[in-house]
């Protein structure tokens, strides 16, 4: 089943509509450059609201280990998303000061990106058209990628579930498509998550489907022949 992250959450009300849909992810935005960004002291309030059953992502930009293990060590979030140019060196001296999953985000910009991403050291890959730009990228190009990973870039409840249906992705993760003006917006985040879950759905009633008309098939080839 494709998990959700909702990422970008800033305000005690992204964190009640959160609550009542339950993602498997949210996510809180350390990058200094970023308009989401949220300082420590607002992020450690919006973890302490947050459902306990659901995961808080960090992302950080290029930020100094120090202070990645720093915010990590004092429970505020449960992984680490890295979406800036840090290597498996980085990664390597890092996973020295924490023991929460780390999240590598790359930008698929063709197949070497992608084998990039494959031979990364991080326990989890994103695949983005970019440092958050909120566009789409070219979703044939991973369709053989053989990690799991969470697709980013663009997805809006009207597209998610095709992304789904033809990449079958670990989790989506989705910010602009969730935001009115800049403003993470409550029933937008209910209508993607819906949108995710009825996909899933879908699928499990098609395969349901097909093993039926197998056993049908079956059925009638056993009375024709006997």
């Amino acid at each position: 089943m494709t998990k959700i992250k909702l990422c970008g959450l800033s305000r005690a009300e992204d964190i009640f509509a959160a609550n009542e849909i339950l993602p498997e992810f949210v996510g809180f935005v350390f990058a200094q450059k970023s308009r989401r960004r949220v300082s420590i002291n607002q992020a450690a309030e919006l973890k302490k609201n947050l459902r306990a059953e659901i995961s808080a992502v960090g992302v950080f930009v290029d930020e100094e280990i120090k202070i990645v293990a720093e915010i990590s060590g004092r429970g505020i979030i449960d992984a680490i998303q890295l979406h800036g140019a840090e290597n498996d060196e980085y990664i390597k001296n890092l996973r020295r000061l924490t023991k929460i999953p780390i999240i590598k985000a790359f930008r698929v910009g063709g197949l070497k990106n992608l084998e990039l991403a494959e031979n990364s050291a991080a326990d989890f890959i994103l695949l983005d058209s970019g440092a958050g730009t909120g566009e789409i990228f070219d979703w044939t190009l991973p369709k053989n990628f053989r990690r799991p990973y969470f697709l980013a870039g663009g997805l809006t409840a009207e597209n998610v579930r095709g992304a789904i249906n033809l990449l079958n992705p670990f989790a989506v993760d989705v910010s602009s498509g969730i935001e009115t003006d800049g403003v993470k917006n409550a029933e937008k985040m209910r209508q993607f998550v819906n949108a995710v879950r009825n996909s899933v759905m879908d699928d499990g009633l098609a395969r349901v489907d097909c093993v039926m008309q197998s056993q049908r098939a079956i059925f009638l080839l056993l009375l024709f022949f006997f």
